[in-house]
């Protein structure tokens, strides 16, 4: 196994003096040099042989021992150096001061076809960031991770990926729900993979310690290897930064909004400062189209990343951000700019992305109203948003609307339903607006299912894959990750999973509500 390695973040910033694992505030530096922990008896679950191949992998190098050993963190690969990353960040809109890799550790960079990649163990052990806790994973989380993060790749949402996920032998205790009932689990490392793994907490732990020739260096760093266009070393150059970094942002969460998916925690140590989705906790797609929704449990009460507010609190971790990037700029009304030029651009995006979604290329002032309706009607009663927009695809103007209601809602409509009038007006309306476009009626039938996925990682779905694999049973992971690699197709072989939640999903634990534990 040989990788052409490129470890430009440790040759290039500044390095913790102290080396180990005990809890420590880290000052001066970006990271911290820390080893893996040895496991008990690893095991390989899976490979993503996309992104096998990605890295120039082979067969034979995933197969073989070595690969099992460094990517279970059992063994160190010669000539580098594993390392956890210091950052801070706002936790539900407060500061919390330092956070950093509590529990993933960096194994190495690379460099494959002219691609840059950092590989990281995600439960692989403690650090000096892991503060009170273990720095493991368990393997429902692990199975989590790793199925999401390819599936939103296929879904062309950008996020981080993921190269293999494996037992480590080791049993965890977690206390799940936060209730107090603590139990052991199997434990479980993921490989996961990107061009870089730095947040926006990377940069605010600088500039909140004052430590602002590592903030300009890291900022450098960041805009030489991932935004080569901007200069680096000049206030106009970190406010073009900001501004590419504000808008890849935008494309991300407009993105989330258009598939669905709710990140749950979206801390701004949790945001990449490449616009990529990051750290799969309590995530989860909408089923009934609710904009009040979120998975996680710790947020259940105020609801601050609930679907419908991603993209404000998109905006809001933006802000923390140019706080952070204020003291080596000094330009407020240029990064002011910046956030009012994302709010402008959303409303814009957010409604051609709905014009997408139901099958408009022409651009009307009336589309608005209809969208607004449209997003009315979804929520009068509980109607999946994946089966509706993908079953809006084979609508035709004058059609009868009973086929698509049937299909999508969880409680039938009968003609006396104050919904189903709604519905028959809105369809009225979006009938004689699609009278005004030109693509015929297969056209439209293939952009909008080209943006409208027939299969997403449902948290009910998931929680199968992982109640079999608790059983040794690793069948419906393989089964689940090969179908959401063309989550836009039909692919008959997998129509079964082609249906609203099931009744016995709707409160069980992972299937509804998920915590941050893991």
């Amino acid at each position: 196994m040989k990788f052409s390695l490129s470890p430009r973040f440790i040759n290039e910033l500044p390095a913790d003096p102290e080396e180990g694992h005990a809890r420590r505030q880290v000052r001066n530096a970006c990271y911290s040099f820390v080893k893996p922990k040895q496991t008990k008896q690893a095991s390989l679950v899976h490979v993503a042989d996309d992104m096998m191949d990605e890295l120039g992998l082979t067969q034979e190098d995933v197969q073989s021992q070595e690969f099992l050993e460094v990517m279970t963190g059992n063994k160190v690969l010669e000539g580098t150096q594993p390392y956890a990353m210091c950052y801070g960040g706002h936790q539900f809109g407060n500061w919390a001061g330092q956070l950093g890799d509590g529990r993933a550790i960096n194994l190495f960079e690379v460099e494959h076809e002219k691609q840059h990649w950092v590989l990281q163990l995600k439960g692989a052990g403690e650090t000096p960031y892991s503060r009170s806790a273990d720095g493991l994973a368990v393997l429902r989380s692990s199975i989590r991770e790793y199925l999401c993060s390819e599936a939103m790749y296929h879904l062309g949402v950008p996020t981080t990926r993921a190269l293999s996920l494996a037992l480590s032998g080791d049993d965890v205790l977690r206390d799940m729900m936060y209730n107090g009932n603590q139990a052991y689990e199997k434990g479980a490392i993921v490989c996961r993979v990107a061009p870089s793994f730095i947040r926006f907490g990377n940069f605010q732990i600088l500039a909140a310690r004052k430590e602002l020739d590592h903030l300009k260096a890291l900022t450098d760093h960041t805009i030489r290897y991932f935004y080569p266009e901007i200069p680096t070393g000049t206030k106009e150059g970190y406010l073009a930064f900001f501004r590419e970094v504000a808008l890849r942002t935008l494309d991300m969460v407009i993105h989330w909004q258009r598939v669905g998916f709710v990140h749950g925690v979206m801390n701004t140590d949790n945001m990449s400062i490449l616009g990529q989705t990051i750290d799969y906790g309590p995530y989860g797609w909408l089923e009934g189209y609710e904009h009040g929704w979120t998975p996680n449990t710790t947020d259940s009460q105020h609801k601050r990343y609930r679907y419908g507010n991603q993209p404000n609190i998109a905006l809001w971790n933006l802000l923390q951000l140019a706080n952070a990037l204020y003291t080596i700029i000094e330009d407020v009304p240029g990064l002011e700019a910046v956030l009012d030029e994302y709010q402008t651009q959303f409303e814009v995006r957010y409604i051609d992305m709905m014009r997408s979604k139901i099958g408009l290329e022409k651009q009307f002032q009336t589309d608005v109203e209809i969208i607004k309706e449209l997003e009315e009607n979804l929520r009068l009663v509980e109607t999946d948003m994946t089966i509706f927009f993908r079953e809006l695809a084979l609508h035709r103007i004058g059609d009868s609307i009973e086929r698509i209601l049937d299909k999508v809602t969880y409680t039938p409509l009968t003609n006396e339903h104050e919904a189903h009038g709604a519905w028959q007006k809105w369809f009225q309306k979006y009938d004689q607006r699609l009278k005004l476009e030109t693509a015929t009626n297969d056209e439209r039938y293939i952009s909008m299912n080209a943006v409208n996925p027939k299969y997403v990682l449902r948290n009910y779905m998931a929680q199968l894959a992982i109640d079999a694999a608790d059983e040794g049973d690793y069948s419906l992971i393989d089964e689940l990750y090969t179908m959401l690699k063309n989550p836009y197709d039909d692919q008959a072989e997998y129509e079964k999973w082609y249906v609203k939640r099931p009744e016995w999903a709707r409160e069980k634990v992972g299937c509804s509500m998920l915590s941050c534990s893991s």
